[in-house]
């Protein structure tokens, strides 16, 4: 019998989410009694804050449980404001903030508001997942960058100048990256602004989801603070998924133009409508209140990167760089493709590593391809040191077997 419905050019464009795929992989396994350390989630292993949850709490007793305004309470918006000026030096307004259920939503509407049939948007890479994905859902076709080791996983100002054509209309600059960790510095980021100024038709999306998890003596910066000029072509965006540990509260937000902010309040009127009340309440709380927490989950993030890179150095045929923040690294596999492992899988891709470390050695990772940087793969630090020294020497033994 012949199928007379289909799906959407546009979805079958999309691919599913990699990271996803990992994790669930790795539940099955681990669902039918395999020792399995999954290490491949982008989310803290710390719980959310107690002052934050408890502010939720007292927010469900004083009846905050109904529709709030689409795009954020008034409440919220006004921290968001205090917190990019304080942080960033960032001045806004209510009416250029922009709250969503999650980061996600802020990128895709963004882009669902902006976006024509033929409009580039161009993306360094490794880059998230979703970017990419997120631009062909919305008829923009991604123009990938790809940026190696030697340049920190950034994009130069040369790659960018050059990537540029008359259909740019967008940048999306990741500070800390997902997934190398790579961070902008204010120079990196000014280098960038000399180009984006030659081009007045290009708007920049910042994501500064990672903002607060930096290490060492790197000082974080965003590009609409580091160049004034071009404050009114950025949409700065960040959320309290990875710093606060609440990615199931689904919070993200950003600061732009007005004509951006309401059109994307317009997008949210017909799809999501508002965030969860209770945890725009919670949001409230986690802006205004103490962050002395990060400081302490800092210190174990910095611990435990600085475990996994040497951990990794020490596997043969593996190369991973030192990064600057989030809680990933991302280590260059490429010494071991061409040999065949234990069991007889032969590597022949980082997607082949990858499928060949999980079954064999029981240690789940992303390939880098899924990110359009390879040969490398992702590993998420936000697990704890015993089970970060395990896979390290899982990963070890694994390629010390391969012939």
């Amino acid at each position: 019998m012949t199928n007379l419905h289909q799906l959407s050019e546009n979805l079958m464009r999309v691919a599913p989410s990699a990271t996803m795929a990992v994790t669930q992989t790795a539940r099955e396994l681990k669902a039918s009694g395999v020792d399995v350390i999954g290490l491949g989630a982008g989310e803290p292993d710390f719980d959310t804050p107690e002052h934050i949850k408890e502010a939720a709490i007292e927010a469900i007793r004083n009846g905050e449980t109904n529709y709030t305004n689409v795009d954020g309470i008034p409440e919220l918006k006004s921290a968001i404001v205090a917190k990019f000026k304080r942080d960033n030096n960032l001045t806004y307004d209510i009416s250029q903030i922009n709250v969503s259920p999650g980061g996600k939503p802020v990128i895709f509407n963004a882009f669902m508001a902006t976006l024509n049939a033929g409009d580039e948007v161009i993306i360094p890479a490794p880059a998230w997942v979703s970017y990419p994905e997120m631009v062909k859902l919305c008829g923009g076709t991604p123009v990938i960058v790809p940026c190696n080791m030697d340049s920190g996983f950034k994009i130069t100002a040369e790659q960018l100048e050059a990537a540029i054509t008359p259909k740019t209309r967008w940048l999306i600059l990741n500070s800390p990256s997902n997934p190398t960790g790579a961070a902008y510095s204010s120079a990196d980021l000014k280098a960038l602004s000399e180009v984006l100024l030659g081009h007045p038709q290009i708007m920049i999306l910042t994501d500064d989801m990672y903002e607060h998890l930096v290490y060492d003596d790197f000082t974080f910066a965003t590009i609409a603070e580091v160049e004034p000029q071009l404050y009114e072509r950025t949409l700065t965006m960040n959320g309290l998924s990875k710093a606060y540990a609440m990615t199931g509260w689904r919070i993200g937000y950003a600061g732009g133009p007005d004509w951006l902010i309401k059109a994307m309040a317009k997008v949210m009127s017909q799809s999501t409508s508002n965030p969860t009340s209770i945890s725009q309440w919670a949001g409230v709380t986690a802006l205004n209140g103490s962050h002395d927490f990060i400081t302490t989950r800092n210190v174990a993030f910095t611990q435990r990167r600085n475990a996994i890179v040497a951990s990794l150095n020490e596997a043969e045929g593996i190369s991973c760089a030192v990064p600057d923040g989030a809680f990933y690294v991302y280590p260059d596999c490429s010494g071991v493709i061409g040999k065949t492992s234990k069991k007889g899988h032969k590597i022949s891709t980082d997607t082949e590593f990858a499928t060949a470390l999980l079954r064999e050695a029981h240690v789940a990772v992303v390939p880098g391809t899924a990110f359009h940087g390879a040969p490398n793969f992702r590993i998420s630090y936000a697990t704890s040191m015993k089970q970060l020294n395990e896979a390290g020497a899982r990963i070890r033994q694994f390629c010390a077997e391969l012939s």
